[in-house]
């Protein structure tokens, strides 16, 4: 004849297994994460100096070289091919800007971004370039030093600091512009003579040339592939 099964109990709840202290604080992590929204970039939550009173970038005789931040790159599926001579170039389009969310981060030349600071991106003018920007709606002109790349959306010819876009009036949004080049040439004679700046503190060590500040800053900003490591032969 079959054995009678025990009854089984109903579980209560404090027999019920219980996570551990670990697993809560996991759980705790991810649901922090989740309710945390991504930064965007945007203005400043505090400005430290008077944007007006912000000077012109100071043009100076700088050397260009072909490799680094003037070597060819893609970003969103696009090959672009920096200019590596001393060119003339003027350009119209739409103007954009770039602030907190990149504040502090390299920009393709290495040198970390200053929102604060008057300075540019552009997709292929040689790094560095000194431009003069010119708002035709208001007049307003400066001069940036372009020290970075982009922007890469059709129809935009240069990405502004926070400070130079102030200083512009375009902070609502895309404007159109002006850009001018300044060459060597047009600054050994003096054709743009910024307001008199105290003298730069020392220059931080030039990086290794082994580094790559151009593909760290697109593989940074999601417009480039990491590289891979390499296999031991």
């Amino acid at each position: 004849m079959p054995v009678p099964m025990p009854a089984r109990r109903a579980l209560r709840p404090s027999d019920a297994p219980r996570p551990s202290a670990a697993v809560l604080a996991v759980l705790l992590l991810a649901l922090g994460a989740c309710s945390t929204p991504p930064l965007r970039d945007g203005p400043p939550q505090r400005i430290p100096v008077d944007p007006e009173q912000v000077p012109d970038a100071v043009p100076r005789v700088e050397t260009l070289r072909a490799g680094g931040p003037n070597k060819p790159y893609e970003a969103l599926g696009r090959r672009y091919v920096p200019a590596t001579d001393d060119i003339p170039w003027q350009e119209r389009g739409l103007a954009s800007w770039y602030g907190r969310k990149y504040h502090g981060r390299a920009t393709a030349s290495g040198e970390p971004y200053d929102m604060f600071a008057m300075t540019a991106a552009h997709p292929t003018l040689p790094i560095p370039s000194y431009v003069r920007v010119r708002n035709p709606a208001n007049a307003r002109e400066v001069i940036v030093r372009i020290n970075d790349r982009g922007p890469f959306v059709d129809g935009r010819v240069i990405d502004l600091s926070y400070v130079a876009a102030y200083r512009l009036g375009v902070l609502a949004g895309v404007a159109p512009v002006e850009l001018v080049r300044l060459t060597n040439e047009m600054i050994a004679r003096g054709a743009a003579k910024p307001p008199p700046t105290p003298p730069p503190s020392s220059s931080p060590t030039s990086p290794p040339s082994e580094l790559d500040p151009l593909g760290s800053m697109l593989v940074e900003r999601g417009l480039a592939p990491a590289a891979q490591p390499r296999r031991a032969p």
